[in-house]
């Protein structure tokens, strides 16, 4: 049975989101008389914003929550109550929380587009890496070796292994060069069929062919909750079509 943890790093966001707010709107208050409420408002603002870019969205909300309430409690009259009389308190706890709202949000996608751009680049380094094999005419058995690490991190693989000059025996799916997935004369959607996490449970060929003809086939089993995205099926091709260059190179009389 699998247990969810949450990070580490996001366990720290989530202690400064429940406590920052309270410490800081505690510190104020010996100043609480002398400088209007809002610009205290904006400094809890800044806290949000420090929690929030984390990237983290739970503790971001918490962060804004926590800092409307105790801004409430502490720096609004009446004080030391969960109360507010002023039109003009209430509508600054209310953009307090909704600012701290918004401001998670920008983060989270902040975050979500640097992993993106992170990926992708791991991912030209990985057909960099093979496309450089490939020209420089090395031993295409390396060459396959090191694309089969690539397809196993890159689809989350529990297993893959190539297997020369063959295809479709044992009838397994296939995985088309448009990204698609078939099985027999059947595609199916391995963006939204989660019944089948992305790829078919049991073994999926990638062939490898070159000139129009069959080189191999990766035969490739997916780890269990493995759903490699439409992109990620289209850099598997790309990663299959330098082996088929490489293996057109070393064995051209098969042409």
């Amino acid at each position: 049975m699998r247990t969810w943890r949450m990070p580490g790093r996001d366990r720290l966001a989530m202690l400064a989101a429940l406590a920052a707010p309270l410490a800081l709107a505690a510190i104020l208050v010996p100043w609480r008389g002398s400088f209007p409420n809002t610009d205290a408002a904006l400094v809890l603002i800044l806290l949000v914003v420090a929690v929030a870019a984390n990237g983290y969205r739970l503790a971001g909300y918490v962060a804004a929550l926590s800092a409307a309430v105790w801004f409430d409690f502490f720096l609004t009259r009446p004080y030391e109550r969960f109360a507010i009389l002023r039109r003009a308190d209430i509508e600054t706890t209310v953009l307090l929380l909704l600012i701290g709202v918004a401001v998670t949000e920008l983060a989270v996608w902040a975050r979500h587009q640097h992993a993106v751009a992170s990926r992708r680049a791991g991912y030209l380094d990985g057909i960099s890496a093979a496309a450089q094999a490939a020209v420089q005419g090395g031993s295409p058995s390396d060459l396959i070796d090191q694309v089969s690490r690539q397809l196993t991190g890159l689809l989350s693989l529990r297993s893959c292994r190539f297997q020369y000059g063959v295809a479709g025996i044992g009838q397994p799916a296939r995985l088309q060069h448009d990204g698609t997935v078939t099985r027999g004369r059947q595609a199916r959607d391995a963006d939204t069929d989660t019944d089948t996490a992305g790829l078919p449970r049991g073994d999926t060929e990638l062939l490898v062919e070159s000139g129009g003809i069959l080189r191999g086939r990766f035969l490739m089993t997916p780890a269990p909750g493995a759903q490699p995205s439409h992109e990620q099926r289209l850099l598997a091709i790309a990663f299959a079509d330098q082996v088929g260059a490489a293996l057109v190179s070393s064995h051209p009389v098969d042409q």
